[in-house]
Parts: structure tokens; C-alpha cells; sequence
């Protein structure tokens, strides 16, 4: 199924600490990330923010952003070693990042330094017990060769400059993978991530995603990828049961050429070339289906055999009198309107 992400409570630049507000809101299933976006905001307080780290599970982050004119200094990370989620993203510069292999309890890592000092991060020992990274690399050519030895990642998010992409495929327990403006380069390494149930390629251009053989992904989304306009491969994700496309300006057609049993939501937004969706009948699981600016004609689509389920049906095309007459349409064949 989708996967479920825990609500994020941010407390900025925090003169004091409210620890028992802390701890009600990790009780509540919530991550709490105190964040810093200059020296003066920290200079003071860290060690306290280290005690908590020591004291509460990876639930509990340290985020360091902005620094604007500034470039973030890694010594930093030395007052703060029972760190176990860190982000530090939004920095233009940074130095003195070796010191990440101080940390020895770190669980989550969150990377985006715009002028990423060493293209070889990767490498840092300590990093290779994580089970959660996000790495951005916007201007270096980020080294991915070292991910053979992350032997316990199970959600990644990499993007930017990349080499060594197949590097990707070592990662066996992998259950999570965002592809973040990654362009062309052959996604053949995906059919190695036997574990892999969510799918999200975000921006970066390429085609189509054929070289995606069959696998049990459960979760796939393709957004703002340019030049995408080939999903003849959909049925190859047997396991599916959720599809979101976006913004994809070339794509023409969506076909559901064998059953896919397990889908059960769709999403088809801002594709302004998508004409056809057709194959409908072949999906006997789909409860929830939303088409929102597409070229698709409501009067045909209608008109073809609809799964049974299929009880929340929204379908807009941006003009008002059009969307309300389609919407009394739904409603009389007795759909509801999709809810979140």
C-alpha cells in the first residue's frame, strides 16, 4: 500500500526546549526535528539538544539549514553524537564533513549541500549502517559506488549528479527508492531490489521506464519526468495497487492491456496530451480514480465498462461549467467525490 509518512513537527531556532511537549508529540506517532539556520540560534543550546538525542529514538532530529553567506562548519556535529536523524539540507557550502563518521548512532541522514565538498561521502564508514538516506548532489558528481556496502538501507532518495547508478541495484534490502532528477541514465539495476515496494521518479528526463521488468512494486509514481510518453509497461507491476502520473505534457495514452488485480488508485494529473485510458475492466480492485487536466473526453470515458468497486470517481478539467456538470454526472451514477 502507499506508504504512510509520519507527520513532521518543526520547533525552529529554539531558545529553550519544551521537553514534555517533545515527548507527547513522539507518543503521538509524530517526527520531531529541532532546526537551526545559523550559528548564533546554537551556540548555546546543542548540548541539551544532545541529551534528548540520547535519551529518545530516531524519531527525534537535529536539521541545520540556510547559514546563508555562511558555509556550515561539519565541527558542529562533534557536540551533538547521540544524533541518530540529521538533516542538513538546504546549505549552500559546508567543510569539515569528515566528521560524520563521529557519528556512531545515526540511523536517518539527510544531505543537500549545494556545493558538496567530497564527491565520495558515500564512503564515510559510519554512514554505512544508515536505514534511511536522502542525498541531493546539485553541482559535484556524487560517487554512488559505495553503496555496496549500505547492507541495512531500506529507503533511499538520491538525486542530482550521480555516477555509478547500477550501484543502486547491491542494495538488497531496499523498500523505497526516489529517483530525484536523474536523467536518461538505464534503470535496469531496479529489477535486482526484490524488496522494493515503492517507486517514485521525480523530475530529470527520460522516454519510459521499459527496462523495468516484472516485480512486485506497490507503490509507483512518475512526476515532472520530461519527454516521458511511453507507460506500455504498466502491467509489468503485477503487485500494484497505487499509480500516480503527473505533469506529463507527452504522454498519450495509458493502456491496461492484462488484469492487474491488485490496483486499487489512480491518480492521473496535469497530463494535458493523455487522450485514452483505456483497459478499465481489467482492474477489479480499483476503488479510487482521480483524472484532473487531461485531454481525456469525459462523455467516452464514461461510457466503458468500470470496475465494480470503483466508488470514489473525480474527474476535472480545469474550466468551472464543465467540472460542475460532470460532477452532478458522477454523483447520479452514484459516485462519491475521492477523499483524502
Amino acid at each position: 500500500m502507499r506508504k504512510k509518512w509520519k507527520r513532521k513537527i518543526l520547533i525552529n531556532n529554539p531558545v529553550a526546549l519544551d521537553r514534555v511537549q517533545i515527548k507527547e508529540d513522539l507518543r503521538d506517532g509524530n517526527q520531531v526535528i529541532v532546526q537551526f539556520s545559523h550559528p548564533d540560534f546554537y551556540a548555546s543550546i546543542l548540548e541539551e539538544v544532545d541529551e534528548l538525542c540520547a535519551r529518545l529514538d530516531e524519531n527525534f532530529g537535529v536539521r541545520f539549514y540556510g547559514h546563508y553567506s555562511l558555509s556550515f562548519d561539519g565541527r558542529t556535529l562533534l557536540r551533538i553524537p547521540h544524533v541518530k536523524m540529521l538533516h542538513l539540507n538546504c546549505l549552500v557550502q559546508a567543510h569539515n564533513t569528515e566528521t560524520l563518521a563521529r557519528l556512531e548512532h545515526l540511523h536517518s541522514l539527510n544531505l543537500g549541500i549545494y556545493e558538496l565538498e567530497n564527491s565520495d561521502i558515500l564512503g564515510i564508514d559510519s554512514l554505512h549502517s544508515l536505514r534511511d538516506l536522502t542525498i541531493i548532489s546539485d553541482k559535484k558528481i556524487l560517487n554512488l559506488q559505495y553503496f555496496k556496502e549500505f547492507s541495512h538501507l531500506e529507503h533511499l532518495h538520491v538525486g542530482g549528479k550521480v555516477k555509478n547508478l547500477d550501484a543502486i541495484g547491491d542494495l538488497e534490502d531496499l523498500n523505497y527508492l526516489a529517483l530525484h532528477s536523474i536523467s536518461k541514465l538505464p534503470l535496469h539495476f531496479i529489477n535486482r531490489l526484490k524488496k522494493l515496494k515503492h517507486l517514485r521518479i521525480l523530475l530529470g528526463g527520460r522516454e519510459h521506464i521499459q527496462e523495468i521488468e516484472e516485480n512486485d512494486i506497490d507503490d509507483l509514481e512518475i512526476c515532472r519526468t520530461r519527454g516521458f510518453h511511453d507507460l506500455s509497461n504498466i502491467t509489468k507491476f503485477r503487485a500494484l495497487t497505487s499509480l500516480k502520473i503527473e505533469d506529463q505534457a507527452r504522454l498519450r495514452e495509458i493502456g491496461f492491456d492484462r488484469g492487474m488485480e491488485a490496483l486499487e488508485e489512480i491518480t492521473i494529473s496535469n497530463c494535458k496530451g493523455l487522450a485514452r485510458l483505456s483497459g478499465m475492466e481489467r482492474l477489479p480492485s480499483l476503488r479510487k480514480l482521480r483524472i484532473f487536466k487531461t485531454a481525456i473526453d469525459f462523455e467516452s470515458f464514461i461510457q466503458q465498462r468500470l470496475p465494480s468497486p470503483l466508488s470514489e470517481l473525480e474527474f476535472m478539467t480545469s474550466k468551472s461549467k464543465a467540472d460542475q456538470e460532470i460532477q452532478d454526472s458522477l454523483l447520479k451514477l452514484g459516485f462519491q467525490k475521492w477523499s483524502i
